[in-house]
């Protein structure tokens, strides 16, 4: 783990080209500052506690995400795609460590009202005024992560830092699918407030992990993202559509049986296998456009083919300099 493995504050940003918006309003700008009185809250949750997509999920996001990028940029992606695809889950091994970083990777929708929740400001700093930091931020800040790594990955870009680049690269890639988890944009995670306990687990990872084999992804090609934060709430309220229908497609699944049993996923993947494969198709096209976004932002730099390339040609330019010795 390296020093781009860091928490911090988070910017502003915001929607951007076809996505339809799901109607709430402003712009957003603004950093993340938060209240230290989200320590007690982060301490009830139980850490080892699994959460909205596994292993397999953010694995092949970034696997696919990789090929929607324009030839430009997507060079130094490919080369670094091992690394993409070997780091996919790191955010989530934090939460183990720590326990204030689980509110990173959700935001809980339904608790600010009604679909499509105008109430709640895209602007963390509105969001703070009308709310209170401790609600805020036990509600979840996800939208407002992507918008900092957004930032963090267009300054590595720019700043030609590309071992930064390719770990931010990676983390920002992990809340952009977790954006798209609808199980990360509701109270109602798991099911515990509808009898289905373990439901995120059965949906984000054993579902996935049964029949990833099955999946036809068909990812768009990356597009530039003109408002990372206000674009992040676009692609959480979007997810948060497809909550009533993955509650409903397990009920009828366990109907009739002791257990999850093969029965159950079989059933459960007929009803839900649409809205996964497109979700998860959509997280690949998202966060290649997160990426492509940044690299538009830090001003089109050249990247290298391969991060080893580059180094050695960094240490064989040194050299160069360096005078003859007597």
């Amino acid at each position: 783990m390296t020093s781009a493995f860091r928490k911090g504050v988070a910017h502003g940003g915001g929607r951007t080209r076809r996505r339809k918006p799901a109607g709430a309003p402003g712009l957003v700008a603004g950093l993340l500052a938060f209240s230290s009185a989200l320590g007690a809250f982060c301490l009830l949750w139980p850490i080892d506690r699994a959460y909205g997509w596994g292993p397999a999920a953010h694995k092949l996001v970034n696997t696919w995400a990789v090929g929607t990028l324009p030839p430009p940029v997507r060079p130094f992606f490919e080369a670094n795609r091992s690394f993409l695809i070997d780091h996919a889950n790191d955010p989530d091994e934090w939460i183990k460590r720590d326990p204030y970083e689980r509110t990173h990777h959700y935001i809980y929708l339904d608790k600010y009202g009604l679909f499509p929740y105008l109430g709640l400001p895209y602007s963390y700093k509105q969001a703070v005024a009308k709310f209170g930091g401790k609600r805020v931020s036990s509600n979840g800040t996800l939208p407002w992560r992507i918008g900092e790594y957004s930032l963090r990955l267009t300054n590595d870009l720019q700043g030609q830092r590309w071992e930064d680049a390719r770990l931010d690269a990676v983390i920002l890639a992990h809340f952009v699918a977790d954006a798209h988890d609808p199980l990360h944009t509701t109270q109602n995670f798991d099911g515990h407030l509808t009898d289905q306990p373990g439901l995120d687990v059965r949906f984000g990872s054993s579902l996935i992990d049964r029949y990833a084999s099955f999946f036809m992804l068909h990812p768009e090609g990356a597009m530039k993202v003109d408002d990372p934060t206000n674009y992040a709430f676009q692609m959480a309220l979007e997810a948060n559509t497809w909550v009533d229908r993955i509650l409903w497609a397990d009920w009828r699944a366990k109907a009739g049986l002791d257990d999850y049993t093969d029965e159950y996923f079989d059933r459960f993947y007929t009803q839900i296998s649409s809205t996964t494969i497109q979700e998860i198709s959509a997280c690949a096209h998202d966060a290649g456009s997160y990426w492509y976004t940044a690299w538009l932002n830090a001003g089109q730099p050249a990247l290298p083919g391969t991060l080893g390339a580059e180094v050695r040609s960094q240490e064989s330019e040194a050299r160069s300099q360096k005078p003859e010795g007597p």
